[in-house]
Order: C-alpha cells, then sequence, then structure tokens
C-alpha cells in the first residue's frame, strides 16, 4: 500500500477538470466503457500503473471539478496502487488545460508527467512508454510518449511535433498545441515527462500562445495514440 508520508518517486498529473462538451454524453468522457469493466480512463492509466509495478512510488494528482464526483468515486479503485491527492480546479482564476496543470503542479515532487485522461497510448511500447520517458528525463530535462500522425486534422486537434531520428535517438525538432497549420508536422504526444526543476514549464506545454518547451525532447515512440474525444471515440 501506498503511504501518505513516504515521499513519491515520481508524480503523474491528471487533469480531469474539463466538461467534455464535444464529447456529447451525459457521462464524463474519461468514464467511456471500452470492453467489460473497462473505461478510457483505465486504458490511460495503464502506463501509469506499470511505473508503480516497476517499484516506484507514484503519486497521482487529480485536478477535477464539482460536475466530476463520479471520476473521483471511480479513482477510488486505484487508491491501493498510487498515493491519490485531489486538487479543485478554480476556473475562475485558473480556466483551460494550463490552468489544471498550475493546480496540481505545487503538490508534486520528483520528476512530472502529464497524463490527459481521455487519451490512450497503444500497441508496441506503449505499456513501459512512460517509464522509459521519466528516466530520459535525468539526461534530456523533457520527453514525449509519442506516435507518428501526418492527418491535417487529427494533427490539429492535438499537441503536435516534429520528430527527427538521429544516432538511433528520435527528438523534437519543433511542438506546437493544436497549430492552425499542421504542415511540418509528422506526429503527436500522448503524454510528457519532465524533470522536477523545469516542471514549472510543464503549463506552456499545452498554451496556444505559448512557445513550446518541447523542442529538444527526446520522443519515445509508439503504435497508436487514440484520442477519446467524441463519444465515437
Amino acid at each position: 500500500m501506498p503511504g501518505s508520508s513516504v515521499l513519491p518517486d515520481v508524480s503523474i498529473i491528471l487533469p480531469c477538470a474539463g466538461f467534455g462538451t464535444r464529447f456529447g454524453a451525459p457521462y464524463a468522457k474519461e468514464l467511456h466503457c471500452l470492453a467489460p469493466g473497462v473505461t478510457v480512463l483505465d486504458r490511460s492509466l495503464e502506463a501509469v500503473v506499470e511505473l508503480a509495478k516497476s517499484g516506484l512510488t507514484v503519486r497521482v494528482v487529480v485536478v477535477f471539478g464539482t460536475h466530476k464526483l463520479d471520476t473521483v468515486s471511480y479513482l477510488a479503485r486505484y487508491a491501493g496502487i498510487f498515493q491519490m491527492v485531489f486538487v479543485y480546479q478554480d476556473e475562475s482564476a485558473e480556466p483551460g488545460l494550463d490552468g489544471a496543470i498550475r493546480s496540481a503542479l505545487p503538490i508534486t515532487r520528483g520528476p512530472v508527467a502529464l497524463v490527459l485522461p481521455d487519451i490512450v497510448v497503444t500497441g508496441a511500447g506503449s505499456a513501459g512508454g512512460l517509464l522509459a520517458a521519466l528516466r530520459q528525463t535525468e539526461v534530456a530535462g523533457w520527453s514525449v510518449v509519442a506516435a507518428e500522425e501526418r492527418d491535417p486534422g487529427t494533427l490539429r486537434q492535438m499537441g503536435a511535433l516534429t520528430v527527427v531520428e538521429g544516432g538511433g535517438v528520435v527528438t523534437v525538432e519543433a511542438a506546437a498545441e493544436k497549430p492552425a497549420d499542421p504542415s511540418g508536422f509528422n506526429a503527436l504526444w500522448g503524454m510528457v515527462a519532465v524533470a522536477e526543476g523545469e516542471a514549472h514549464r510543464l503549463p506552456d506545454v499545452v498554451r496556444r500562445e505559448a512557445d513550446s518547451p518541447l523542442a529538444g525532447a527526446v520522443a519515445l515512440m509508439v503504435e497508436r495514440i487514440v484520442n477519446y474525444n467524441t463519444a465515437e471515440g
């Protein structure tokens, strides 16, 4: 059992305060059922569960609003696996996904990973991708779990990357959040990991008007990243 008095080895920010207006269902999109007893949220947390299985003490900081109490209740099943910390997002002072990250940062310790509850990483390399990304932060400061993507419509809705390979290492050459012009981008990120000393810049990853701190990050490539922003998946 993870003890709350034990400092975590890594922290995960899980922003669950969104309203999911594009999803168009009467329940939170992260609670959408993909298989009997398995939701989108369970799939998005698979790589985080792997961190705990590896022996790390994992703190998950869940950012939520009063409309997400069903999600809070659902997460009780993970209380024996992670340190679970919940923080309200004040929409009037801290709107948007960047505000959710700012709400969570004061409670994080150690390297930090951003895991989105409606993004599922699948296929080859997915299970250990987050652990590998966190290890890369010791050297590179920043790393991402990413997948190749060429569809302009998909890139406009995601964190778009330009990745290049050299010497057996894939790195991020450029990054933009939901770019209006996706030309030149060839991948998207599903999770972001950052060293503790750089974590204060994490909100800029998801701000369209900010210079992304992901340029130069190491990219751990996986087969596929699925965004469950619509009820069709």
